[in-house]
């Protein structure tokens, strides 16, 4: 007669257990040493081994020639308890055998010595299930047990174990089987029973069983059923999971917004019979595994719910950020709560669906968060798409730099035809009203801008008139002796640019103020608050200093750093680094004198005092 997988394949040797070591190595100790305990507490999920632990320990407490901690399975004993024909090892369920009289007649047995067999063994399973006066029965024997006696309780719901059971009792907690040890395991079964299991159905299968290798083997048993090949098509079709593409389909929809194909490929599953509830359930899947593989690219393969191809995932996946995923599992969770006890299920989902494809109708603080990170990422994208300022053409050279209102660098006289553009200085006023003083055009290369001698190589700003030429009318075509020609602007070195010809560091609120058109406001809020952040500038590099290493990582973005180098790079002419630091930045101090600083008189001049005749 064929024999369901899980039960041919169970566990004979606590070395056959696939991922408990943590629980086998110890058990097989006690078991070497002696040390046994009377009472032992296994909790955990299903199928991942509970019960097969407590009838390798039974037979091992009682085996004639144990091997290493593990049962002989030779011995009559290990024999005899394996088949059920020793009577002093008794396996009990307390899920129906719950009430106190099942405890009393326990105890009433428990106190004779076993007859054939070390040890009196008693396997209650699902503990968790017995009356409140069940458990004041069953304290009374572990309190004090007899020397033969030994129980092993299993339970997947350990909460609900009185702390006064769980006190007296030694307690082994099994883990979840991880999904490469099922598909190992799978695929050495596979092999030993002849069925053409791929790795990549394997893994599939894995991942479906959450942890547990008795789903594992149910479902691979239910695979191999078609006689074929078993691969991941096998899997899903022979599970009933191919109509998880429409789920995938249904998200789809929303990702486009398309509420009206999203309603109509819903009315077709209910009118095929699919369940509101089921759908719900889906979805969520699809969403977390999503969500799952976004935060967690590459350790998510683990973390899978299986029921979806890599190739749908990598499609949808795609289309969502991580705030609209988050907004969406939240939405299908609560959906999926309220239809247990909606009056109309249809109604609901469908509700569900076109919140799913406009998250303006979500006003939840998920949903509006997810609008919020849309709205980001749509300024980012047109602050990107804006055309950037030149950055690598040349810099332009003095006479094409503009004369900023502020600070103007020189400021140039009126024409002999022109009116004066400003009052006259007091020692000027001095001069007779019939002989205004002269005054010499700017020159450029050497050459006046109108006719006249040529200029001097050092020009400035303005030149008063020499006592000889006060009486001279100011007509160089008048006889006038020509001037010395000036020597060859080859040979001499052009003279150093005023600070107020070169842009520099305008301070850190100025450079800030800059920055506000050019950042989202998200990552500039950061910046305007100087107790978060405050820039430092020290002639060679720009160093942002921020409270605490969040706002290092956030601040020290590619997508901030970049547009602070790219105005530093403006102002100052050269490419600078933008460093971010932890700490607090030191105060700026003014260039000293001598080592390239701004002189005050210059200074003076830039911000407006053009009555200062320079000799």
């Amino acid at each position: 007669m064929y024999q369901a997988l899980y039960r041919k394949w169970r566990s004979r040797t606590f070395d056959q257990v696939v991922g408990q070591d943590h629980v086998t190595q110890t058990l097989k100790r006690q078991v070497q040493t002696g040390r046994l305990s009377h009472a032992y507490l296994f909790t955990g999920t299903r199928g991942t081994g509970k019960t097969s632990c407590a009838k390798l320990l039974a037979r091992a407490v009682n085996c004639e020639h144990p091997v290493d901690g593990n049962p002989c399975n030779a011995c009559p004993a290990c024999l005899g308890i394996e088949s059920g024909a020793i009577l002093d090892v008794l396996e009990l369920d307390a899920a129906s055998n719950n009430r106190v009289d099942d405890v009393r007649a326990i105890l009433d047995e428990a106190v004779y010595t076993p007859a054939s067999v070390k040890k009196r063994v008693y396997i209650v399973d699902e503990v968790h299930m017995l009356s409140g006066q069940a458990f004041n029965a069953l304290l009374q024997i572990l309190e004090e047990p007899p020397e033969h006696l030994m129980f092993i309780l299993a339970t997947t719901e350990v909460n609900k174990v009185p702390a006064t059971i769980k006190s007296r009792c030694q307690q082994f907690a099994f883990k979840r089987i991880r999904a490469g040890d099922i598909a190992a395991h799978l695929l050495q079964v596979s092999s030993a029973e002849d069925i053409p299991l791929s790795p990549e159905g394997a893994s599939l299968i894995a991942r479906l069983a959450d942890g547990g290798m008795r789903d594992a083997l149910s479902l691979l048993d239910q695979c191999s059923g078609g006689g074929g090949p078993v691969g991941e098509e096998q899997v899903l079709s022979a599970l009933g999971l191919a109509g998880n593409l429409e789920a995938a389909a249904l998200l789809g929809h929303a990702a486009a917004g398309d509420s009206a194909a999203a309603l109509t490929r819903l009315d077709r599953l209910y009118a095929d019979g699919k369940e509101m509830t089921a759908l719900a359930g889906e979805l969520s899947a699809l969403v977390r595994d999503l969500l799952v593989r976004k935060t967690a690219p590459r350790a998510g393969a683990a973390l899978m719910t299986g029921g979806f191809d890599n190739e749908t995932l990598k499609q949808l996946s795609g289309q969502f950020d991580v705030p609209r995923l988050v907004q969406m599992l939240s939405l299908l969770q609560r959906t999926t709560a309220d239809l247990s006890r909606s009056a109309n299920r249809r109604t609901d989902m469908e509700l569900c669906l076109v919140t799913l494809c406009d998250p303006a109708l979500d006003g939840s603080p998920a949903g509006l968060a997810a609008r919020v990170a849309r709205l980001e990422q749509g300024v980012s994208a047109q602050a990107a798409a804006a055309p950037q300022p030149r950055q690598d053409a040349p810099r332009p050279s003095r006479r094409e730099l503009p004369a900023a209102p502020e600070e103007p660098y020189w400021e140039e006289p009126p024409l002999p035809d022109e009116p004066p553009a400003r009052e006259e200085p007091p020692w000027e006023e001095l001069l007779p009203p019939d002989e205004p003083p002269v005054r010499e055009r700017p020159h450029r290369d050497g050459q006046p801008l109108s006719g006249g001698a040529p200029a001097r190589s050092a020009p400035s700003l303005r030149e008063p008139p020499a006592p000889d030429r006060a009486s001279r009318p100011n007509n160089p075509q008048a006889g006038e002796p020509a001037p010395v020609p000036p020597a060859p602007q080859a040979e001499a070195e052009p003279p150093a640019p005023a600070p107020q010809d070169v842009p520099g560091w305008p301070g850190w609120p100025s450079f800030r103020a800059q920055l506000k058109s050019a950042l989202p406001v998200s990552d500039y809020s950061f910046l305007s608050n100087s107790a978060m952040a405050e820039g430092h500038w020290d002639g060679q590099q720009l160093t942002l200093w921020v409270a605490n290493d969040f706002l290092k990582d956030m601040l020290g973005k590619a997508s901030i750093t970049q547009p602070m180098a790219r105005l530093l790079q403006a102002l100052t002419g050269t490419a600078r680094p933008v460093e971010v630091r932890v700490g607090h930045a030191p105060p700026e101090t003014p260039p000293a004198s001598g080592d390239g600083g701004t002189d005050p008189l210059d200074a003076f001049i830039g911000q407006g005092g053009g009555n200062i005749i320079v000799e």
